[in-house]
């Protein structure tokens, strides 16, 4: 996967979906508004390429602020991983419940058009040859996100029930 950006510490919910476009909450609909306040990303994601997952880059703090589910779900719109030093709490369950792949690392060193492979319990950075440490998910909560978000995971639980 490649990085496509890079971002600071402290990044709040506002600067990934501000405010002001609250009143618009499909999951369709989000996506266009990710980082509005940010051109160059707002940009870069609304006219690139969805079918392959991309990867922004951060460093600590990555979701800072309000609880707004938007602000995960606009991500989520574009096939994004975040990898960051570490998240902010409630976007970080938020990320699980939506389905959104979050990679915490604590001492990621990545650069735009970076090449990346994550594994189960590592971070290898293909453009430089460094390897390093994450935080593993539970394996309960990797199947959430890996089902695509909590209600598709409960879906697929009462389907696979069903069906005995």
């Amino acid at each position: 996967m490649k990085v496509i950006y890079k971002l600071g510490s402290d990044i709040s919910t506002d600067h990934i979906y501000p405010g002001r476009y609250m009143a618009t909450v499909l999951p369709t609909e989000t996506p266009q508004y990710a980082f509005a306040d940010m051109p160059d990303l707002n940009n870069l994601l609304n006219s690139g390429d969805k079918t392959q997952p991309r990867v922004i880059v951060a460093d600590n703090n990555f979701g800072t602020g309000s609880s707004r589910e938007q602000a995960v779900s606009t991500l989520v719109g574009h096939n994004l991983v975040i990898v960051a030093r570490n998240f902010a709490r409630i976007f970080f369950q938020n990320s699980i419940n939506l389905g959104l792949k979050t990679v915490e690392c604590p001492e990621i060193e990545a650069e735009v058009g970076d090449e990346l492979e994550i594994g189960d319990d590592y971070l290898l950075n293909i453009s430089t040859g460094k390897k390093y440490k994450i935080v593993p998910v539970p394996a309960a909560r990797r199947a959430i996100v890996e089902a695509g978000g909590l209600i598709a995971y409960t879906r697929k639980l009462l389907i696979a029930e069903q069906s005995r």
